[in-house]
């Protein structure tokens, strides 16, 4: 009975630190449950964007896309209007040419490698992958995430604490990762959806984000993992959201003139 009492106050505990750790966004204005402040954010992006960048073989030494990727960068924040917001965004280019990948850290610093470059047609496809990461970075996933995740720690403590039972701890861990893993594809729609809006205030055409996907989809090949194990939405249902987003946001068409 001991254990019992235990293990639901643990839970309780747990239940509680996620449920009342609320905060509304400062750009978005949504009210979100998040395990840190946006200076907590941009403190721990400033301190492990260094080491991020060690481990992916360092800094570009390509100029001309170092130039392109910040000029891109710059253009996105200020058509977005978050010049006055509270994250410091910087916007890098990784040496490492055999990763096709980008990734935003919390408070702004993002980063997009060379072999991603590589498979980018256009400008307009280049700011709709940087427009991405700046979404995920304003509507502050990586803060949602570990307090998701420290929900999830918390409940299979609570389990193991009640049970003593360690398969059943092991399940519960399983089901938990696989609901984090949902809750990280919802992510990636929302950061598609703020991606694209940044887009056309920008004055590029928002279907460069449809050509971004079709570049996704050609470089992972027939191999892909299955999405319900990914973390990642399977880039041709990506491409129909974005579609869907695009004819909600421009109902008579989309604009002439923008750059694809």
């Amino acid at each position: 009975m001991g254990r019992l009492i235990a293990a639901v106050i643990a839970a309780l505990f747990a239940l509680g630190s996620y449920f009342f750790s609320t905060s509304e966004n400062p750009v978005t204005g949504e009210t979100q449950r998040v395990a840190m402040s946006p200076e907590q954010e941009v403190a721990v992006g400033q301190k492990t964007a260094p080491h991020m960048a060690a481990q992916m073989g360092g800094l570009s030494q390509d100029a001309r896309a170092v130039e392109t990727v910040r000029r891109l960068g710059a253009r996105l924040v200020a058509a977005g209007g978050l010049g006055s917001s509270p994250y410091k965004f910087t916007f890098n280019v990784l040496a490492d040419r055999k990763t096709i990948n980008a990734f935003a850290l919390p408070g702004g610093p993002v980063f997009i490698t060379e072999g991603l470059l590589k498979v980018l047609r256009t400008e307009g496809e280049i700011a709709a992958v940087l427009g991405h990461e700046i979404g995920h970075v304003v509507a502050r996933h990586s803060s949602e995430r570990l307090a998701k995740q420290q929900l999830t720690q918390g409940l299979v403590g609570a389990t193991v604490l009640g049970t003593g039972d360690y398969t059943a701890a092991q399940m519960a861990q399983v089901v938990g990762g696989l609901v984090n893993m949902k809750y990280g594809r919802d992510d990636e729609i929302e950061s598609d959806i703020l991606g694209i809006r940044m887009l056309a205030k920008a004055g590029y055409d928002p279907r460069a984000a449809i050509g971004v996907m079709d570049a996704l989809a050609k470089a992972s090949g027939p191999n892909r993992q299955p999405e319900m194990l990914s973390t990642h939405p399977n880039p041709e249902n990506r491409a129909e959201r974005i579609r869907a987003e695009i004819a909600k946001a421009f109902p008579g068409g989309v604009p002439a003139g923008l750059k694809r």
